[in-house]
């Protein structure tokens, strides 16, 4: 009696446990095929400051790889509503849930809730990516109860990922495009006001160029300013052989009045708030602000086709690196190796139940 209650825990502990380990895997558990693709996300090259950054570029192929894109992909792969177009299309639900497939193996065998969450968390566990960030290649690794299910599922997870990148791609030119109009029509509305605003100062204050015309009435008063020397001259002259001469009091009045008309140019031009100078001043604003604002438009314009020109490249693909494979055999579970570290882990118990039973033992003795 005493033999059979030491051999106890070591039925329990190994022997029971390798058996049902056998029995499992040996003829109940059912094959599970795994499908493998890589991809990485590139886009454009960019421009590199220097020759060496060059070179650096051209080594890695003329792209550059952008992790942050990579993961964007893993994340879509990964989530529900990529989970949700598999099981619109293929019925994830019902192709993982076969009553072909083991008890302990298929989707709500043991647990009957069917729900979609635990379907999601049933697909974390048969679907994954791996990306490593010093080399943005991503692997997608799928396992399936199939070999054409674990095949169809990569290569439609592939396509869903290339459409979202392609989504990116257009959402991206359009906004890009979207704001370099937007640019240009302010840029428009600028230049259209500032020259609205030229023409009509010219309109109200009835002129066309207010420099030119202070040009043209300084040589007039510099031509009224040499009649008027002339005029002294003339009139000082005879006032000094006929103070009596008629002329005197005619050369006199010519005088005042070219004098007169003298003041009134000069006020025109640099006197008073309705001035030549001041207008000067108010019209080169003006003008200064419409080619400002030209300069602006052209600027905008050049823009906006740049930004088409960027719009024609693709901005982002997923490359495929290799393709979805369609497994020939299963490669799990991996019977032999279960069976083995089942009898590991049995020992291991075995022996911590042998040694506190030991330890019992002692204390009552």
């Amino acid at each position: 009696m005493r033999r059979r209650l030491t051999n106890l825990p070591f039925l329990i502990a190994v022997v029971v446990p390798t058996l049902l380990a056998t029995l499992y895997y040996g003829l109940i558990a059912s094959d599970v095929y795994v499908s493998e693709s890589h991809f990485v996300v590139r886009g454009p090259q960019r421009q590199t400051p220097s020759a060496l950054g060059s070179l650096l570029e051209g080594a890695t192929g003329g792209f550059s790889r952008s992790v942050e894109d990579s993961f964007s992909v893993t994340d879509f792969i990964m989530s529900r509503d990529a989970l949700k177009r598999l099981e619109e299309e293929f019925g994830i639900k019902r192709m993982f849930g076969s009553e072909q497939i083991d008890r302990l193996s298929r989707f709500a065998g043991i647990d009957p809730d069917d729900s979609f969450e635990a379907l999601y968390r049933f697909y974390g566990n048969h679907v994954a990516v791996t990306v490593d960030a010093a080399d943005p290649i991503s692997v997608l690794t799928v396992r399936a109860f199939t070999a054409d299910d674990a095949w169809r599922i990569n290569e439609r997870l592939l396509e869903l990922s290339e459409a979202l990148v392609n989504t990116l791609n257009e959402r991206g030119r359009k906004d890009m495009i979207s704001f370099a109009e937007s640019v240009v029509r302010d840029a428009e509305a600028r230049s259209r006001a500032a020259t609205v605003a030229v023409s009509d100062y010219r309109h109200t204050q009835g002129i066309f160029d207010p420099q030119a015309q202070s040009s043209l009435q300084l040589e007039q008063i510099s031509n009224l300013q040499g009649e008027l020397s002339a005029t002294k001259a003339r009139l000082a002259q005879i006032q000094t052989l006929a103070k009596d001469n008629p002329q005197i009091r005619s050369l006199e009045r010519m005088v005042a009045a070219t004098q007169a008309e003298i003041d009134g140019e000069t006020a025109r031009v640099a006197g008073g708030q309705t001035s030549l100078a001041k207008k000067t001043v108010e019209y080169e604003g003006l003008v200064l602000e419409q080619v400002l604002a030209g300069k602006q438009l052209e600027t905008a314009l050049a823009s906006l086709v740049q930004a088409r020109d960027e719009a024609q490249r693709k901005q982002l693909y997923l490359e495929r690196i290799v393709q979805p494979n369609r497994p020939d055999i299963a490669i799990e579970p991996r019977r032999l190796r279960s069976v083995v570290a089942t009898i590991l882990l049995g020992l291991v118990a075995w022996g911590i139940l042998s040694l506190l039973g030991a330890g019992v033992r002692e204390h009552r003795d």
